[in-house]
């Protein structure tokens, strides 16, 4: 049997990933009508430690877990837990495809912030695109004609946290090994969160429990299909792909949760994706930055961990 060429292979890994990352999505959406999301991401931070363990158990130097610069360490994983907080909320109080939408501006915010923090040079194109890319957002939230709630804001400061975050890895990340970028994000989350239960914890029915498990587990095992993406193909190919989540979101939401996207938010949305598929493309062009921040970093996903790059995850590279 023929084996299929590997950016075919890469695609399959990575339409895969994003898949389970919107059925994870899903989950949190039906738990938060029963639970605060702060309960949400202690039981499934929780339940990922085990396979996140293993696999940074599996590079046993002894300075693994010691951060070279601990205070850009610490903002990182705070960024991460503000960003993931805010991200949960949006999906339980705004349809699906409204979210993910919100959460595409997460290229656009990199370009931006990677001129100051990065010195990347950011010519009249991509500017261009970013400037596109907001209208895509004001069409999605059209102020003054429809109320823009908490919901609306959380996920643009999720988008905007997981940009920081991203930049910072960016910053540190050659320096940092991988363990330190996994395992003290879930560690500050774990003891912020559960610090939070006092407040906030509920009681669990087995089933639930069993749903925010699978929300841990769900994230892991997208995150390392990405990992597996970008094994296989280029970083261009494959990045354009995290954008199908929006055709899962109106899938999932009409199935699940009787959400039908208005005209409005199908147009925004399709505005900022070719922004963002621009920059990606622009960013592959070997002609035109060095730094490529979007392209080295996609992801927009703060449960889904460090940048989806075999290397700066401990993982091989083949």
């Amino acid at each position: 049997m023929t084996k299929p060429a590997p950016t075919v292979q890469g695609l399959g890994f990575a339409f895969l990933g994003f898949a389970v990352f919107a059925t994870h999505d899903v989950l949190i959406k039906t738990l938060g009508n029963s639970y605060s999301i702060f309960q949400i991401i202690f039981f499934a931070t929780l339940f990922s430690f085990v396979p996140m363990t293993v696999t940074m158990l599996a590079d046993r130097k002894v300075d693994n877990f010691l951060p070279h610069h601990p205070w850009l360490v610490l903002l990182r994983a705070c960024l991460m837990i503000a960003g993931m907080s805010c991200a949960f909320y949006a999906f339980v109080t705004l349809p699906l495809a409204q979210v993910y939408s919100l959460l595409f501006s997460f290229p656009l915010i990199v370009t931006v912030l990677s001129v100051p923090l990065l010195g990347e040079v950011v010519r009249g194109q991509r500017w261009a695109a970013v400037g596109v890319g907001l209208i895509g957002v004001l069409v999605v939230l059209r102020p003054g004609a429809t109320d823009l709630t908490l919901g609306h804001l959380a996920a643009l400061t999720a988008a905007s946290c997981s940009a920081l975050a991203t930049i910072l890895v960016r910053k540190i990340g050659s320096k940092e090994r991988s363990a330190v970028l996994i395992l003290y994000p879930m560690l500050l989350a774990v003891l912020v969160m559960g610090m939070l239960q006092p407040a906030v914890y509920q009681p669990t029915e087995l089933l639930h429990l069993g749903m925010m498990a699978m929300v841990g587990l769900l994230s892991v095992g997208a995150q390392h299909l990405v990992i597996l993406a970008y094994r296989a193909a280029p970083a261009a190919v494959i990045a354009p792909s995290q954008y199908s989540q929006i055709i899962w979101a109106t899938i999932f939401g009409a199935l699940f949760f009787n959400e039908r996207p208005d005209i409005y938010v199908a147009i925004g949305a399709g505005i900022i994706i070719a922004s963002g598929i621009f920059v990606v493309w622009r960013e592959s062009r070997e002609d035109v930055s060095p730094r490529t921040p979007v392209l080295k970093a996609p992801n927009p996903r703060m449960d889904a961990g460090p940048s989806p790059r075999p290397k700066q995850l401990g993982l091989p590279e083949e």
